[in-house]
């Protein structure tokens, strides 16, 4: 049985609970309000702080947070697969992206956790179709990136077995594209130009 520990409770961090849950997977969830961390019966809510449970991590947090997890969690994260789920969006303007040209969220935090596997997921699908689990009438589809095999496969069966489907997307260098997806994907949805409901799929 897989065991997953999902840092965040907002729309994101619940449906991916809900995924894991459906996957026969043990869940952790932690949040900084306990009671908000409670998104889903079968899984065990915390607090921030407290230990990890996990061997798949899902930080299902804005980008900022991720200095706050590698202060508080480093030492726990090796030897674990760590999923990042931030799309670096600068929010002021909500015209580009904050890392710099060529890199991403994700090489910056496989940067901090040496010891970590380190996946971009989940950043190119909105909640609302991780919750259902379709883009239309299509199954959603989470990519995947990253440069260990075997959290890939992982991550990839995990989201599988929850009722979606999965692509390997390359490695680690692939989650620049990755965010520039999600990104262009909340500026449409903030435009009102898609919806929040919506996504981009991929046709067999």
């Amino acid at each position: 049985m897989s065991t997953v520990t999902i840092i965040g409770a907002g729309n994101i961090g619940s449906a991916v609970a809900g995924i894991a849950v459906d996957a026969g997977a043990q869940v952790q969830v932690l949040a900084r309000d306990a009671a908000k961390a409670a998104v889903h019966p079968a899984a065990t809510a915390g607090t921030f702080g407290d230990p990890i449970t996990g061997d798949i991590v899902v930080l299902a947090l804005p980008y900022a947070a991720l200095a706050d997890v590698v202060a508080t969690y480093a030492g726990q994260l090796a030897g674990k697969t760590v999923v990042d789920v931030t799309n670096p969006l600068d929010f002021a303007t909500f015209d580009s992206l904050v890392v710099p040209e060529g890199s991403s969220a994700a090489a910056e935090l496989a940067a901090q956790l040496p010891g970590a596997h380190v996946l971009k997921a989940f950043n190119t699908t909105l909640a609302a179709t991780l919750a259902t689990k379709t883009v239309g009438t299509l199954p959603t589809t989470v990519l995947v990136a990253g440069d260990d095999a075997d959290a890939k496969r992982g991550l990839v069966s995990l989201v599988e077995a929850g009722g979606l489907r999965a692509v390997d997307a390359g490695s680690l260098k692939r989650a620049h594209e990755l965010e520039a997806l999600g990104f262009l994907q909340l500026t449409l949805a903030a435009a009102e130009k898609t919806s929040w409901t919506t996504g981009f799929a991929l046709v067999p």
